[in-house]
């Protein structure tokens, strides 16, 4: 089996640090990183990751606009989503499941669980 690779997208540096160190050391999966919504538009079209693990709350293009722009371009809409975000409430859980994500991790997140919760979420 290919190492799996996962784009994280997420604005604060710290979450950023730790989600990484989780997936590398405890998944041995390939990490990218984007800082912003339309880098990681830029990142998902160059790279094809098996996986998003998305933030809803951030400047210039929040988690959902990210959403629907991946959705709408037929060469990563089929790219699986989870979310990573304080924004979990079940009206928030609604409109991630009308854009097709797969599941909801909540901030803040235990790190030693994370890459399990990931699996789990992407049947991996």
């Amino acid at each position: 089996m290919s190492q799996k690779h996962i784009l994280l997208i997420d604005d604060e540096e710290h979450i950023r640090t730790v989600v990484q160190a989780c997936l590398v050391n405890l998944g041995g999966w390939t990490v990218s990183i984007a800082e912003s919504g339309p880098q990681g538009l830029v990142i998902a079209k160059q790279e094809h990751p098996d996986a998003i693990l998305l933030d809803y709350m951030m400047p210039e293009m929040d988690g959902i606009m990210l959403l629907r722009e991946l959705r709408q371009d037929k060469t990563i809409q089929s790219i699986p989503v989870v979310m990573l975000t304080a924004r979990a409430q079940l009206n928030d859980q609604l409109e991630y499941a009308e854009l097709d994500v797969l599941g909801v991790i909540s901030k803040p997140f235990e790190p030693q669980l994370l890459t399990a919760q990931v699996a789990n979420m992407l049947g991996w």
